[in-house]
């Protein structure tokens, strides 16, 4: 992707940061292959597998209060619709990298991959756009467009809809 493309794709992606109804965020496959990321702890990572599913993307750090308590509705979302076809991602964006995320991963056993934020991610210069709060959430399509950010903590119900929206659709 061109960087007029991309700087497209992160302020298209930056209006949908707490909004719903929106319209898609098609970049291409670039949203996926930014996923293409080293992944730490029990739950592995293969992005070629992402294809066709229902992504839910969470940034997030050890350190933040509001990610450690949105982790449970993470878990619970990829346990009711994984089977259907949703995978969950959490990103990680500790600035330490695998020294903080290997062992807090290991000791959460999440059943949804904790993958390390490269570099790009962590400048903003990724097609997801400057990561400015967190947790920060973004929800692919099966065609690996965003359909919806969220910043901060949202709850498990209105997440739950638009993901069951999303699998419904082919």
């Amino acid at each position: 992707m061109g960087a007029a493309a991309r700087a497209l794709a992160c302020l298209a992606l930056l209006t949908l940061a707490g909004c719903r109804g929106t319209r898609p965020v098609d970049a291409g496959p670039a949203f996926l292959q930014s996923l293409a990321l080293p992944w730490v702890g029990p739950t592995p990572h293969d992005v070629r597998k992402l294809q066709g599913k229902v992504v839910l993307v969470s940034f997030f750090a050890t350190w933040c209060f509001p990610c450690l308590a949105e982790m449970p509705t993470l878990e619970a979302l990829q346990r009711d619709y994984g089977a259907q076809g949703l995978q969950v991602i959490s990103v990680g964006m500790d600035l330490e990298g695998a020294k903080v995320l290997q062992p807090f991963a290991n000791h959460y056993a999440l059943n949804y991959p904790v993958l390390l934020a490269s570099p790009w991610i962590i400048e903003g210069r990724s097609p997801f756009g400057p990561i400015k709060g967190l947790p920060t959430t973004v929800l692919l399509d099966r065609r690996g467009r965003a359909v919806a950010g969220w910043q901060g903590v949202e709850g498990h119900d209105d997440v739950a809809k638009a993901i069951e929206k999303l699998l419904k659709q082919d």
